[in-house]
């Protein structure tokens, strides 16, 4: 069975993050989408609020799975027998960072590849740390983020 984790903060999910879901989950036996809780952060929303925004998008995708987690991916990834790390891609900026870190997992434990999946160019522009800022100033959130995730953040913010 090939098992592929795609880890991330999601905080919050947006459609680029969802474009990665569905194609690599086309793509793996099983997706186990890890929610890292990182204490050193202030996340807009806590770790199984993440969680759950998550598990109501992929509720119709059979093969993928949602779980928060800490500490080393590597580690995440052994206790869920996967063999593969997704990484999603927006940016040449993305690579460079994401590759060190491929790097490094890849140091920490051999068994480890790092796939990385372009996001659709519609979603190029897209990151979370984006759609905060926009949601902070009241901007229009359609089309960045799927429509439950925007009543979350408009909850959040009010």
């Amino acid at each position: 069975m090939r098992i592929a984790v795609y880890p991330g903060s999601f905080d919050p999910i947006t459609n680029g993050h969802l474009d990665i879901i569905k194609r690599a989950s086309k793509l793996y036996d099983r997706l186990i989408v890890g929610v890292l809780d990182n204490s050193s952060k202030s996340p807009m929303f806590t770790s199984l609020e993440r969680k759950s925004m998550i598990d109501e998008q992929i509720k119709d995708l059979p093969n993928v799975s949602c779980d928060v987690f800490s500490g080393l991916l590597v580690d995440f990834a052994k206790q869920n027998g996967a063999s593969v790390i997704v990484k999603g891609l927006r940016t040449v900026a993305d690579f460079e960072y994401e590759f060190q870190m491929a790097l490094l997992n890849k140091s920490l434990n051999s068994d480890y590849e790092t796939m990385f999946m372009m996001t659709d160019s519609k979603y190029s522009y897209i990151s979370s740390s984006m759609v905060k800022e926009v949601a902070k100033y009241d901007g229009e959130l359609e089309g960045l983020v799927p429509q439950e995730v925007i009543i979350k953040i408009k909850d959040k913010i009010h």
